[in-house]
């Protein structure tokens, strides 16, 4: 089936921190891609919030939004996400309030309620456990702070109260679509790690969505993964860098992020590879009419009103070149005419811009 509705397609990144790299060469190359993204048409930049990970420098996330917005002209960044749980909810509306102020019309607040990090991490960072609970009511006081004040309101966010910042629900199980579907927010599934409720998820976020002020009908982003060099072996290559990192995560170990290696036989056993698979499920990896071919299954599958496109790749250069591979072939999707166009999007993105 060939899709004809155009479906914007943006970026979600960890800022990445290579072997024989440090945080700091990691958030530059962080600003570089979102410079990249923005001339290739990408709609949003999102960092992630990530604690006591020594692969991840985006832990500051709000820091590193403004790190971003103020170096490129007029891509939207945002939150994918802040873990509100780790938060006042006043603090983020002050927080993104100020980036809201600073770059009208161009900052996201996507909010999810994992910790983004182990347990005892997440308790050095909230102090205490007993708020999780609480998400759906920080969502909603976090709404308040962002509204135009009541008169007799005796705790304003400032900056924040009355700036348009759109919130978010990002999730990866049915619970953030139920909360997103009864708020009337936009939705985000985490599906690029944790595809297995994506379907089911979709279909309640839909049915059940109550439009609000901020939304009148559903919108349903989801997370895509993707590796894309000149040929299928290449990207396959460039690609066990993340099988790699998540077999460390799988098996309790961290580190940087690793360099690609020829094969992932005799590194992982038959269960663990077969976890794997299941976990990036929602992936395409290959050349260009290989990622052409998988993507359109993807949207066709899902019917997604947008696409939050990553891609951990350790050559910088090999990861500017597998997104820039993806927003031309995601571009011709767009622009498709009838059978067989697929192939056709993958030729033209071979050619780079």
């Amino acid at each position: 089936m060939i899709y004809y509705r155009m479906v914007p397609f943006s970026v979600l990144d960890l800022s990445l921190v290579p072997q024989g790299g440090d945080a700091s060469q990691a958030l530059r190359n962080t600003l570089d891609l979102a410079r990249h993204a923005e001339s290739w048409g990408y709609t949003r930049y999102w960092l992630a919030e990530h604690h006591n990970a020594p692969s991840i420098a985006s832990a500051a996330t709000s820091i590193l939004i403004g790190y971003v917005a103020g170096g490129t002209s007029t891509i939207r960044v945002g939150a994918g996400g802040i873990m509100l749980p780790n938060h006042s909810p006043l603090v983020i509306a002050e927080q993104f309030g100020t980036l809201a102020t600073l770059y009208p019309g161009r900052i996201d607040l996507g909010v999810g309620r994992a910790p983004g990090s182990d347990m005892r991490t997440a308790r050095a960072l909230r102090r205490n456990m007993d708020n999780d609970h609480s998400f759906p009511k920080d969502v909603i006081e976090l709404q308040s702070y962002f509204g135009v004040p009541e008169p007799d309101q005796a705790v304003r966010a400032i900056p924040g109260a009355g700036l348009d910042v759109p919130i978010w629900i990002l999730g990866s199980s049915l619970f953030g679509a139920q909360l997103a579907a009864a708020l009337g927010l936009p939705f985000a599934f985490a599906s690029h790690f944790a595809p297995s409720a994506l379907i089911d998820a979709l279909h309640i976020y839909r049915s059940r969505f109550r439009p609000s002020e901020a939304l009148s009908r559903p919108y349903a982003m989801i997370g895509v993964g993707i590796c894309a060099a000149e040929t299928d072996a290449e990207a396959a290559r460039l690609f066990t860098s993340v099988q790699q990192q998540l077999l460390q995560f799988r098996r309790g170990t961290s580190g940087l992020f690793p360099p690609p290696v020829d094969s992932m036989e005799g590194r992982w056993s038959e269960v663990e590879k077969a976890g794997l698979q299941q976990t990036l499920a929602y992936a395409a990896v290959g050349s260009p009419e290989t990622v052409a071919h998988r993507l359109e299954e993807i949207i066709s599958e899902t019917g997604a009103d947008e696409l939050m496109v990553t891609g951990q790749i350790f050559d910088h250069s090999a990861r500017l070149r597998s997104f820039e591979i993806a927003a031309a072939i995601l571009l011709e999707l767009a622009a498709a005419k009838g059978d067989g166009q697929a192939g056709k999007v993958g030729a033209a993105a071979t050619m780079g811009n």
